[in-house]
This record gives structure tokens, sequence and C-alpha cells, in this order.
């Protein structure tokens, strides 16, 4: 049973940072990524890896301030968040695939989430 488990969400002030991170067990995954989803909002593209790292992708409003990596001895992925916004609060989801993942159309499991929440 694959299960996908997230952790390292809170509260940070805005320009803060949070490290957020999601172990899997039950399977091996090409793609992991986050997705997000405010309130009111669709499940949105975060950021995605490949299993080495060497293919990864983010969405346009977070280039350049989180930064995805993967554990593979592990099976655990990260997201670093720096240069917070209140914008980014939404409900954080682990995802795992076994191609890009740029829709929620293209995640074979989701995580449970984990609640970001960003001060100004």
């Amino acid at each position: 049973q694959v299960q996908l488990v997230e952790s390292g969400g809170g509260l940070a002030q805005a320009g803060g940072s949070l490290r957020l991170s999601c172990a899997a067990s039950g399977g091996t995954f090409s793609r992991m990524g986050w997705f997000r989803q405010a309130p009111g909002n669709m499940r949105e593209f975060v950021a995605q890896s490949d299993r080495r790292g060497d293919s990864v992708s983010y969405a346009d409003s977070v280039k350049g301030r989180f930064t995805i990596s993967r554990n593979n001895a592990i099976h655990t992925v990260y997201l670093q968040m720096d240069s917070l916004k209140p914008e980014d609060t939404a409900v954080y989801y682990c995802a795992a695939g076994a191609t890009v993942m740029r829709s929620k159309y293209d995640v074979h499991f989701w995580g449970q989430g984990t609640q970001v929440t960003v001060s100004s």
C-alpha cells in the first residue's frame, strides 16, 4: 500500500522559510513533487523532480524561492521554501507519479496535505 506522509508545515512570517518533507512507502516513483491548494482555489502545481534531480520544474510563482530535492535512500522528497509570501498560504500536497507532473491529472498518489500559513 502506497503512503505519502508530509511533515514540516506550519506558520511563518513573510520573508521567512519553511521546509516540507514527504516520506514515501510502499513503492518507488519516477517523479515526486508538490502541489498546493488555497481556499476557494483549484489544486495547482508547485514543483516536481525526477529520481536523480536532473529534471526539475517549478511553477513560475515559486521559481527562485522554492527548491525541491530528493533523498532516494530514505524515499523522501523535500520542498525548501524561502522568501515566503502571504500568497503562498495553502495546503501543500506531496505527489508521486510515473511521468512529468504539471497537472493534478498526472498524479498517481497523493499525501494527506500539510498546512502552510504565511503572515504579513
